[in-house]
């Protein structure tokens, strides 16, 4: 079947919305994304089946639902496993927005009086504090310069798998009822941790050049974080972290209506919620 031959072509959905990535194309080719030279991305509202999609577990689970509904909703992006993460949260705020309008609604408990109540947040304004972070610069420690990467959403889906198994084991703690079992399940998992974020770090890291040598291999740069001082891995994972922190969403600032405790509320992209 032509889709163009179709005469309820002129009814199909338009896009909605125009937005510029927090990177603005930095790290992409034409293979991963089709530029314009505005840089302003069409948004497409989601479509029937994109509602359908979100809402399955395992396809959430896996990442697949997110890059389906990330190929509907903004044709532009080819690749959507090759989105960095600085871009990510602007992506899928700008389908929510094209999708459901400006404004998403949130349940929140205040800290004070333990009342739930629900909040507005504004979309747009969520969007305008996503800044990049100077990926550009090197990290110097002594003779080593560390050169950071931004992750894309393929590195970011394994890591939050690993991260979901661990979760789970430590879940699962509370039905051991033998203690030296239990203490021994413990010191493993907060191994299991340890390995998790040197290779969350290690994903992370570009390079790393010494005064005789340019070194990119993975298998190098997490032995080096493997082995290296307390206090060199604390400055790196120090700076990754702040690295991020322009890209992360901001707490929306919140007022409680019971009790008018103000408070940060932190705001999460739960999929599910966050297209229904």
């Amino acid at each position: 079947m032509n889709q163009e031959n179709n005469p309820l072509k002129q009814y199909f959905r338009r896009p909605a919305i125009y937005v510029k990535l927090p990177s603005e194309g930095k790290y992409y080719n034409s293979d991963t994304i089709s530029m314009p030279d505005n840089k302003e991305l069409p948004v497409f509202p989601m479509t029937a089946i994109d509602e359908i999609t979100a809402r399955t577990p395992d396809a959430l689970f896996n990442g697949e639902a997110v890059a389906d509904i990330i190929r509907s909703c903004m044709p532009n992006i080819k690749d959507p496993w090759a989105i960095v993460n600085m871009d990510l949260d602007a992506i899928l705020i700008a389908i929510r927005t094209a999708t459901n309008g400006n404004n998403m609604e949130i349940e929140s408990m205040c800290r004070e009086c333990s009342e739930e109540s629900k909040y507005d947040v504004n979309l747009v304004g969520i969007l305008a504090g996503l800044k990049p972070g100077n990926y550009d610069q090197e990290l110097l420690i002594g003779e080593l310069a560390i050169k950071f990467k931004p992750l894309t959403y393929k590195e970011i889906n394994q890591i939050n798998t690993h991260q979901f198994e661990l979760q789970r084991g430590f879940v699962q703690l509370n039905d051991i009822t033998d203690t030296e079992e239990k203490n021994s399940k413990i010191k493993e998992l907060l191994i299991l941790t340890t390995k998790l974020t040197s290779q969350a770090i290690t994903s992370n890291i570009e390079y790393i050049k010494t005064p005789s040598a340019f070194v990119q291999e993975k298998e190098y740069i997490l032995d080096f974080l493997n082995n290296c001082d307390k206090n060199t891995y604390d400055i790196l994972k120090e700076f990754n972290l702040k690295l991020k922190e322009g890209t992360d969403m901001k707490p929306l600032k919140v007022k409680c209506i019971h009790c008018q405790h103000e408070y940060d509320q932190p705001i999460t992209l739960n999929m599910s919620d966050f297209f229904g």
